[in-house]
């Protein structure tokens, strides 16, 4: 039997040790709340069975395949001459808009409003303004539609420096102008001077010859404004893997332009056109149909040059992350799965594709000691390339069948050719598509993510994770 005289005192003391847990219960502060959106530019289902097929086989999975959950998210563009009407196939610029702002907009803007022009409030300046760190990590240039929408607002995507704001040409055909931007008519300048003078903590990737001209109100070139804006310059792979400056924003620009891509098909080729016999011009059921030669996917060795997706990624989180009991905003993206398409060539596409999946397995390892994370993955918007029977499955038939577009034959790992139909357009590049675009997340919120979501909607699941306050 328990001594009486001592039962006061355990009393007592389990009295304190409750007060002490509770104290210290009360005092802990929350952990910080961080959101890492990786975007594949371009990257529908379709890229994505190419990738799989290519690198883990028709039986494997890729790191997509593993996340905990899985959505479609369908991609909404509106007309400039009148917002109600909906257009179905978007661009970069105005999908990217519709994922940092939460609003639909036009083709061609960069956080801006359709028809009206007014600037829309991004994720990055919400969290910024809020106490959080905030990052950008792409594999085009910064000044890239898809980076350009998070950090800064015009009305045309190329109004990428001030040279291009008047009298510049699309393609040296075009004639384009953005005076409206203009800091002389009250606008913010070019892209590449609002990211120059944006608080983002981390912003890497290419665009260096954007950084190189004067400001246009400025004796100093953009690149001289972004240091004297408190950012450190790096160049190269080697300074992004030295321990970087505390106190200093970091400013990453490792190419010219976009990055080259980490693969390709061997001689560079690009798919061709299938090239029916001189029979086929009088009947289709006539003569026969010659379809181009497998290709061999090979590295591409001027990504040499560049650090991967990956390496930029992990610089950019340890930035990110150290001495932050907030948390933190990232966006990376891997931009040129949409550039390749364009150009069709699906081993450029597989490559970049790679990239990706290298780095949300990357976010992956993070978000396992950083619990409060919230991992999302998607697209901006479907693309060309249709993986495709390799010989029609109405050759049976005895009938010369082909698809009028382009077909690339992909030799894979597994001894197998994939055969890549682009039949968007006859144009030099192929056009996106409006076909609903993958999400996946590492995780479900306390409001159970939804199947179906609207691409303005991942803007409310990003800032309702980090508990942002979002303008009425």
């Amino acid at each position: 039997m328990p001594n009486r005289k001592l039962l006061p005192c355990l009393f007592s003391l389990f009295l304190v040790m409750s007060v002490g847990l509770v104290q210290a219960a009360s005092n802990e502060r929350p952990k910080p709340r961080n959101v890492i959106l990786i975007i594949g530019d371009g990257m529908d289902d379709h890229q994505i069975t190419l990738a799989r097929n290519y690198l883990a086989g028709a039986q494997g999975k890729v790191t997509l395949d593993e996340m905990a959950v899985r959505g479609s998210v369908q991609v909404l563009t509106v007309s400039d001459r009148d917002p109600n009407k909906a257009v179905y196939v978007g661009d970069s610029a105005n999908t990217a808009t519709a994922i940092s702002t939460g609003t639909a907009t036009s083709r061609m803007r960069i956080a801006t409003s359709a028809q009206a022009d007014k600037d829309l409030t991004t994720i990055v300046e919400l969290a910024t303004q809020q106490g959080f760190k905030t990052g950008i990590v792409t594999t085009d240039s910064v000044t890239g539609a898809t980076p350009a929408a998070f950090a800064s607002h015009v009305s045309l995507r190329f109004c990428k420096d001030p040279t291009q704001m008047t009298g510049a040409k699309v393609y040296d055909r075009i004639p384009f102008h953005c005076e409206p931007d203009m800091k002389r008519n009250g606008g913010a300048g070019s892209i590449a001077e609002q990211l120059a003078a944006s608080d983002l903590d981390v912003l890497l990737g290419g665009g260096q010859k954007y950084f190189q001209h004067k400001g246009e109100d400025s004796s100093l070139t953009i690149l001289e404004q972004a240091k004297a804006n408190n950012f450190h310059l790096l160049t190269n792979s080697s300074e992004l893997s030295k321990p970087q400056p505390d106190h200093k924003k970091l400013l990453g620009l490792f190419h010219e332009k976009v990055f080259p891509v980490q693969m390709m098909a061997e001689h560079e080729r690009a798919a061709e056109q299938p090239d029916p016999s001189f029979l086929n011009y009088f009947h289709r059921y006539l003569g026969s149909v010659e379809f181009p030669e497998p290709a061999t996917c090979v590295s591409n060795p001027a990504a040499q040059a560049v650090p991967t997706l990956k390496q930029m990624t992990t610089a950019a989180l340890d930035k990110l992350s150290h001495n932050n009991d907030k948390g933190f905003f990232l966006m990376v993206e891997s931009a040129s799965i949409d550039k390749e398409s364009h150009i069709r060539k699906p081993c450029g596409q597989i490559g970049e594709l790679e990239q990706l999946l290298e780095t949300v397995e990357l976010a992956r390892t993070f978000a396992d000691t950083n619990p409060e994370t919230l991992i999302l993955v998607t697209a901006d918007h479907g693309q060309a390339a249709q993986l495709v029977p390799d010989g029609s499955m109405y050759s049976a038939l005895n009938v010369p069948v082909y698809s009028p577009g382009h077909i690339a034959r992909v030799i894979t790992p597994e001894g197998s050719v994939m055969a890549v139909n682009y039949a968007t357009n006859t144009f030099v590049s192929e056009e996106h598509t409006g076909v609903n675009v993958p999400y996946f997340a590492n995780r479900q919120l306390p409001e159970p993510l939804p199947t179906m979501l609207r691409q303005t909607e991942l803007f409310n699941v990003m800032t309702g994770f980090m508990g942002i306050h979002t303008p009425q």
